[in-house]
């Protein structure tokens, strides 16, 4: 799983054995263990309406409405997008997506992500 933080907007991007893994489970956490403490981010399935973010000493928790994952792991959707209104009047923007492979060649290990849409249609140009 990866996150990506600037200023009042989050982004989750899952493979697809964490989309399983969360679908199945109800719940994905991944850590960054550091010198002293460790960091967690998590996604976790909730009845509640919509989607949320929580934030503790620990790390981040997306919760995502239990409705919304049905089937997610099989289907075509990409993800899950939302505004959550804070306390101090601002918004947070949380969105959910499948990692797709990327365009451009990394050296990282993508085997597990999503086949690129643009690279599909690239492909049969």
């Amino acid at each position: 799983m990866k996150i990506r933080i600037k200023g009042n907007s989050i982004r989750f991007r899952l493979t697809k054995s964490e989309v399983e893994t969360l679908c199945s489970k109800g719940k994905f956490l991944e850590e960054t263990r550091f010198k002293t403490n460790v960091f967690c981010y998590a996604v976790a399935k909730t009845p509640e309406p919509g989607m949320n973010a929580a934030f503790s000493e620990l790390g981040i928790t997306l919760y995502v409405n239990e409705t919304w994952l049905e089937g997610w792991e099989k289907n075509e959707k990409v993800g899950f997008e939302a505004i959550e209104s804070t306390d101090k009047g601002s918004t947070l923007h949380l969105l959910l997506e499948k990692d797709f492979v990327c365009l451009d060649r990394r050296e990282e290990d993508q085997s597990d992500n999503y086949p690129n849409p643009k690279l599909e249609k690239k492909d049969l140009v």
